[in-house]
């Protein structure tokens, strides 16, 4: 099946990795990141398990590893010195079946983290959570990464979007030194509310960060030093909460299913795979049995997104989603 139109067409490719079929993996709630290595292997986690897997382009698995995390939410590829690494966001919380899917109790147990790992799995950096006021009682509980690299002229900033907590962004130096926060509070948009995912934009001369804010059903963009410089998408955005680039384009993953492609002056595009109506089913993005209790989806239709949370794209402008749902949902568009 294809979707999308003109030049943004896709072949909607289901079930293209080959995940072991355990009960683990059929019975956690996948909530996780994707990335796409230079060499082109695909990087991603396991539905319940806190497993990274990496499989190659044609979703064999290659190998698997311990991330330590309890989540890999968010997961950002860098390359540093002809090394590549992985930046892993980890929320602290997961919801398995084991509590009904639901949180644990007591958010204070929280304990959100944020991971430098290579890409056999051995950590090399852990952020520290900033020691600022909004956390004397707040959760940390960060969501997605972004690095100014050096390589594309950046000073190796890292930030750190904070979008189930306390909706912070953090900024820190490339040696994991805190340098400060914006909350939008300091722009003319606004507060953030779950400032979901983030993303430091090449495609212009002048690099920008680009926020997905999510529960305020719009994108706020930033320079490279934290200041406001404008704020658009709410005429058409719903829930952005993904994004990524591919030449002139950005795909933005919109959890209430559908991913939506800007131009590079942020103008609508065009929708792929949509399917927002589904979003209104009680028990969404699963279902609910007759008693109430959460069970996986029934509404899972081929060209059609339930919930897209992780977004990468290769260098060959093929596009892979990891959708939030029991069991998991893994779709690569083929361009």
């Amino acid at each position: 099946m294809r979707v999308g139109e003109g030049a943004n067409t896709y072949e909607w490719v289901e079930g293209w990795a080959k995940i072991p079929a355990t009960r683990s993996a059929g019975s956690g709630w996948a909530h996780h990141g994707v990335a796409v290595s230079e060499a082109g292997d695909v990087i991603s986690f396991h539905q319940q398990d806190g497993t990274v897997l990496v499989f190659d382009g044609d979703g064999n698995l290659k190998r698997s590893w311990d991330s330590g995390v309890t989540e890999g939410h968010g997961m950002t590829l860098v390359k540093e010195g002809g090394t590549e690494y992985l930046w892993i966001a980890d929320n602290g919380r997961k919801r398995m079946a084991t509590h009904s899917y639901e949180y644990p109790d007591g958010d204070a147990q929280v304990t959100g983290r944020v991971v430098k790992l290579t890409l056999d799995g051995q950590q090399v950096m852990e952020l520290q959570r900033p020691d600022i006021g909004v956390y004397r009682q707040g959760n940390y509980m960060p969501t997605w990464v972004a690095v100014h690299e050096e390589r594309h002229g950046g000073n190796g900033d890292v930030w750190v979007a904070d979008g189930y907590g306390e909706s912070q962004v953090h900024r820190f130096d490339k040696a994991g030194a805190y340098i400060g926060t914006i909350n939008g509070a300091e722009g003319e948009a606004g507060p953030f509310s779950c400032p979901h995912a983030i993303l430091i934009d090449y495609r212009k001369s002048s690099p920008e960060l680009y926020i997905a804010d999510r529960a305020n059903g719009r994108i706020q963009v930033y320079d490279t030093e934290g200041c406001f410089k404008r704020a658009f998408g709410s005429d058409f955005f719903i829930t952005p909460s993904g994004l990524v680039t591919y030449g002139d384009l950005m795909v933005v993953a919109e959890l209430n299913a559908r991913l939506t492609i800007i131009d590079i002056e942020d103008n609508l595009v065009c929708y792929l795979g949509d399917n927002s109506q589904v979003s209104s089913v009680d028990g969404w993005p699963n279902n609910k049995d007759s008693e109430g209790r959460i069970i996986p989806t029934k509404l899972l239709e081929t060209g059609k997104f339930n919930s897209p949370h992780g977004i990468a794209v290769d260098k060959d402008g093929n596009v892979f989603v990891a959708e939030w749902l029991i069991g998991g949902r893994f779709i690569k568009l083929a361009r």
